[in-house]
Order: structure tokens, then sequence, then C-alpha cells
């Protein structure tokens, strides 16, 4: 049976789930597959490629910097999230990523993206990301904000638009045993997103499915949190999840915070772990 790992994404909210990943990599635990998604999946290739303690470091040292992730960006390049600088200057120079141990790691590494024209999700598998860096560029572009990017004639945007929790896809894809670490309490449904449906129909009009979508996707998340509610209970997956409410913006600059959000995601898996370790080897 193979064992599979989720990552839920949610912008600076899934540095907890960085401090889960640290945990898991320092005990040498791994997974036959790891699917991400977002932030999620940022946070995933380090753990796959080993490298403790990097997506903490670089957070909380470019948190503020404008290049980072910030409206400066936004208004100069269109991209929330700059481009040049997380996806070519960070990796390449500042905090460079190992591709060699990313390519030798037994575990597979699936990125999960936004078809814009079929509005429906992809996975797309990435056994290496010298070239498919993209992939993962696109499932963390969040939509008004971010580019689309069109990678071999797909037009691809955030995977939390059609999954935000991709457990059931991961499962159809045969990883059976899965932990899920998300980055909300247990009893959060989301009750504060609104689709700006007349900006979607402007911005998004030559892709119908994907402003379908759009419109959706509050009442598609609550869902997925019923149902992994119902699998948790029903004994099918194993699930890490912040152990109290988490105050943090998605695009938080306090150090102070990322750092404290950083050691909850540290703390509830090693709490976790046992349980999670005899779950895995049912």
């Amino acid at each position: 049976m193979k064992k599979g790992l989720v990552l839920e994404g949610g912008a600076h909210r899934a540095i907890y789930t960085a401090g889960v990943l640290d945990v898991f990599a320092e005990r040498g635990i791994i997974f036959d597959g790891v699917i991400g998604v977002s932030a999620g999946a940022i946070h995933g290739c380090s753990f796959v490629s080993g490298q403790v303690g990097r997506n903490i470091a670089y957070t909380l040292k470019y948190a503020s910097d404008k290049r980072y992730m910030s409206f400066y960006s936004w208004l100069t390049t269109g991209n929330l999230v700059g481009e040049e600088f997380c996806y070519h200057e960070l990796p390449e120079k500042l905090f460079p990523f190992d591709h060699e141990t990313f390519e030798k790691s037994p575990m597979k590494f699936y990125v999960t993206c936004s078809n814009m024209e079929s509005g429906k999700a992809e996975y797309i598998y990435c056994d290496e990301l010298r070239t498919k860096m993209p992939y993962l560029r696109a499932s963390a572009s969040i939509p008004f904000v971010s580019h689309h990017s069109e990678i071999d004639g797909k037009k691809l945007l955030d995977g939390g638009v059609t999954d935000s929790i991709p457990v059931r896809a991961f499962q159809k894809m045969g990883y059976e045993r899965c932990v899920v670490v998300q980055t909300h309490a247990a009893g959060y449904a989301d009750k504060n997103y609104k689709a700006i449906t007349w900006l979607a129909k402007l911005k998004y009009r030559r892709y119908p499915k994907f402003i379908e979508a759009l419109s959706n996707i509050q009442n598609c998340y609550n869902q997925e949190l019923a149902d992994i509610e119902q699998m948790q209970r029903e004994g099918k997956i194993f699930v890490i999840r912040p152990s109290r409410h988490i105050k943090i913006g998605h695009t938080e600059k306090n150090r102070k915070i990322l750092k404290t959000v950083y050691q909850m995601g540290r703390a509830d898996a090693v709490k976790s772990l046992p349980q999670m370790q005899a779950f895995l080897q049912e």
C-alpha cells in the first residue's frame, strides 16, 4: 500500500507546513509520493530535496523584501509573488535548491494546478524541477494578482481554485495511505470568501469554466473539509493541522508571527508522530 503526503496551500499560512516537514525530514520519515498545492508545493519540494530549514530561513530573511511577495511587485510586474526573484534568483543563487538530491529521492513529487480552459485540476508529476519549475510557479499563482503560466499549450493558475486539498485525487492515483497537512485548525469553514464575479467575468472572460470554478471555490473547499473530517473519523487518512487558530496574513511580514506559526507546525508534528507512524504501519 503506497503512502502519500498531501500538502494544502495558503500563502504564508503554509509556513506551518514547513515546520511539520522539517520534523519529518529530521526524523527520516519519507513517503512514496508527495502532492502539494500552491505554497504547499513550494514547501514540499524542499522536503523532497532534504533541505531542512530552507523554507523558514528564506521566508524570514525576505518576507519584507519588495521583490519577494508584495503589492509593489504586483503593481510593477503584474505578479504578487516576484517571478524573477522567487523562481530564479532565490533558488539559483541565494538559497540554492538541491536538484540532485530531489531527482534521486525515492519520493515522487506532484504539483496541483488549475487548467483555465477546462476549469479542472491537473496533477503534474515532476521528476525534476530544472525545467518543470514553471509548474510550481503556476500552482502558486493567485488569481487576479498573478499572470497565468502557459506550459505545453496549457494555461495554468493556482491549484487551490480547483482542488485545495487533493487527497481524493491522490488516493485515486494509488496512494491509499495518506497523511494530510492542513493550514487551518479543526472546525474551520470558509465563510469569508466572496467570488468577485463581475471582476472574474471581466478578467477571465475567455475562460468561462475557470470563472465557474472561481465562483464555486468556497463550496468546493468546505466540501473537501467535510470529506477530510469523514475520512479521518473512518481511519482512512491521518491529519495534522494547527492545534489552535492561526492569525497570520497571506503576505505576512512580521517575522515573529512567521516564526511562531512555523514552531507550532514543528510542535504539532512531534506530538502527532507516534499516532502517525502507527497509522502508516497498519
